[in-house]
Parts: C-alpha cells; sequence; structure tokens
C-alpha cells in the first residue's frame, strides 16, 4: 500500500535544500529524498564556494537574472542567519593585448545582466590590488564573495525542518510513474516503500535525467542526456599573495585556471575543464603541467612544487563535448505535460549563488499549479 505524501524533493543538495525549504516555509508538507548517506556530497560539496555576481552569463538567460537576485538575497541570507562567508572581491584579468575585447565583453555583459557596481583598473591599480599578478588591464568585482557552503546547506535544512519537513537519507528513487492519484515513486535502501505525491521537485543534479527516465508517464523527449564535465583543483603551499579572487580571461584552448581563496585562507587554483564518461572524481595528476603554465600567465612567480594536489568536481552538463554550456533547464507541465512534477536539469555553477533564487522560482511554479 502506498503511503499518500504531498511533496517530496528528491535530492539534497543546495539547490533541493533551498527549494524543500521555499516549500515548508509555504506551508507544503515536504519530505526530501537522499539517494546518499549525507546531504550535499556532490556538486554541492565540490566546487569552488564562490558567490558569483552574475558577470558571463547569457542575456535573459534564467542563469543571468537566477545569479544576481540569489546573490543578493544569499548575503542577506547570510548575515541574517549567520553563515559563514565573506565579500572579498574578484579581480579580472587580461595577461596580454589579445585578450582586451574579451575582457570589454566580459565587463559589457555583467551590465546587461544588472551588475552594476564593476570597476576598471588602472596598471597601477592593478598592481596595488594585486602586486603578484601581471596583467595590461582588469576590472573589481566587489560582490563576488566565498561562502561555507555546508554551512549554508544546513541552515537551509534547519529552516526547512523547522516548519515541518523531514530529510530522508539512503533512500533513493528507483522507479515510479504518473497517475491519476498522483506521481508515484518507488524508493530504496534498507526500508524500501512506494509513496504517491502531489507534488515531486526532481533536483537530484547528476542523477535527475535518470530519476526522470524511470518515472513512468514523463516523456522521453522532454529529458535531456547527463554528461560529466570534470574539473580540478590544486591547492598552493605556504600563505597566498593574492588578496582577492582572480580570474583570467579565457581562452580558446584552456578556460583559465582562477584563484580562489577559501574562509580558511587557504589559496586554491582551479577548476580545469575535461570529459568523463561517468561519474568519477579521481584525481588526473597529469594535468599538474597545464596547470603551472596557466597559472604562469599572470603569477609567473608560482615555484616549481608548490601546487599540491586538492581535489575534484564534476559539472552535471546536459550538452557534450564540442558543445557550449546551455542555460539552466527547469521544467514544468507546460513542458512535459505532468502536473505536480517539476524537472531540474543542467544545475551547475551559479546554482549555489542562485539556490535562494531557484527555490523561489520553483515554489512559483507549484504554487501557480495549486491556484
Amino acid at each position: 500500500m502506498a503511503e499518500n505524501i504531498d511533496c517530496a524533493v528528491i535530492g539534497a543538495g543546495v539547490v533541493g535544500l533551498s527549494i524543500a525549504r521555499e516549500l515548508a516555509l509555504g506551508g507544503r508538507e515536504v519530505v526530501i529524498l537522499e539517494a546518499e548517506s549525507a546531504f550535499g556530497t556532490h556538486t554541492s560539496a565540490r566546487n569552488s564556494e564562490v558567490i558569483h555576481a552574475g558577470i558571463y552569463y547569457p542575456t535573459g538567460s534564467l542563469k543571468a537574472r537566477l545569479c544576481v537576485e540569489g546573490r543578493k538575497a544569499l548575503y542577506a541570507y547570510c548575515a541574517e542567519r549567520g553563515v559563514n562567508h565573506r565579500r572579498i572581491g574578484k579581480v579580472i584579468v587580461a595577461t596580454d593585448e589579445t585578450q582586451l575585447a574579451g575582457l570589454k565583453k566580459y565587463k559589457d555583459q555583467a551590465e546587461i545582466n544588472g551588475v552594476d557596481d564593476l570597476r576598471m583598473l588602472s596598471r597601477d591599480e592593478l598592481a596595488g590590488l594585486e602586486p603578484a599578478v601581471v596583467s595590461v588591464a582588469g576590472f573589481l568585482s566587489p560582490s563576488t564573495g566565498i561562502i561555507d557552503s555546508h554551512g549554508l546547506m544546513l541552515a537551509y535544512l534547519g529552516d526547512a525542518e523547522n516548519h515541518g519537513a523531514s530529510l530522508v537519507l539512503n533512500s533513493p528513487v528507483t522507479g515510479g510513474a504518473v497517475t491519476d492519484q498522483g506521481i508515484r515513486l518507488e524508493v530504496g535502501g534498507a526500508e524500501p516503500m512506494s509513496i504517491v505525491c502531489k507534488t515531486v521537485v526532481n533536483a537530484a543534479g547528476h542523477g535527475a535525467p535518470a530519476v526522470s527516465r524511470a518515472i513512468a508517464g514523463i516523456p522521453p523527449a522532454t529529458i535531456p542526456t547527463n554528461y560529466y564535465a570534470i574539473g580540478h583543483y590544486y591547492t598552493l603551499t605556504g600563505k597566498t599573495p593574492f588578496n582577492h579572487l582572480v580570474y583570467p580571461v579565457a581562452r580558446q584552448d584552456w578556460l583559465g585556471v582562477h584563484v580562489t581563496i577559501d574562509l580558511g585562507g587557504r589559496c586554491k587554483f582551479g577548476p580545469d575543464f575535461s570529459w568523463r564518461d561517468s561519474l568519477d572524481y579521481r584525481f588526473d595528476e597529469s594535468r599538474e603541467a597545464r596547470f603551472y603554465e596557466a597559472i604562469r600567465r599572470y603569477y609567473p612567480g608560482l615555484k616549481d612544487g608548490a601546487l599540491q594536489p586538492g581535489y575534484t568536481g564534476m559539472r552535471p552538463r546536459i550538452t557534450g563535448q564540442g558543445k557550449d554550456a546551455v542555460d539552466f533547464v527547469i521544467q514544468d507541465h507546460a513542458v512535459h505535460g505532468v502536473h505536480g512534477m517539476v524537472n531540474l536539469y543542467g544545475m551547475e555553477s551559479p546554482g549555489l549563488t542562485s539556490s535562494l533564487a531557484i527555490g523561489r522560482y520553483v515554489s512559483g511554479l507549484v504554487a501557480r499549479e495549486h491556484r
């Protein structure tokens, strides 16, 4: 006998937890189904922990809109809830004259997206802010920051649970079907169960396409293929020479290895970008030489032996090799025809920054269906 549930959120990463929080705050009875033994163990735990300003994303895209909205909301939320963060700022630099057009393109796109606090820097200003960085031009993004992503997820979960939500770990969704009574989910784990839900939000990250394919009644044509894009991070031994995050303009052959400083003051470089056939977090140390080459383009003082393997993360891409990344894909019944179902695909960067705004966006989609 299937148990009746008001609302199930599949996936307890930062996006799923934000959605669950928003739905619970709105009075919904929410169960969060997480396949792993802890929340936030994949994309949410393996990233740069950067609060992005909203600079790069295409005009009018969900990424652009939700990043700018989410960044403002996130700073306010962190201050209110005591989530550790720091508005450290970011310097975006052109390392040679060929990158000046790319730098201008970034700044123009940022202004279109509503990022209105960027400041162009002279060479002397750049040298003053980042004396270790060699560049010919750049600008400062003062709204870029860093955050404790685990602390943020704890805060989201706490808010959700305080409003009646519950988190169920080790509970993978293994199947299901769209029925007249609601959306039936088959949930595995130590104690398998069958539940029928009025509302299901599929925020399973890398697993979201597979979850949708397992639920009979969701049109296969609306479900994208999942691809696995890995990024490596190296850490710098010793004290960081940088005062801000540093992002070089991307080159065609190399996306640019960023400087990130975490809340403990540790400096890390990354991510790079390559493809894998499956969810595989193994660290490929053969990429070290390319890191040294890329970093020394703007930080020539990097000494041999100063880089140590850090960690890897994988982007839940829905476009493959040779194709540009696409926008967040958030589908409700208007796309797939299933009332009560919202599917989220390709929730890569800036998903963390956008998480509060994504929660509100999805809650709005759900609310419109229940009017």
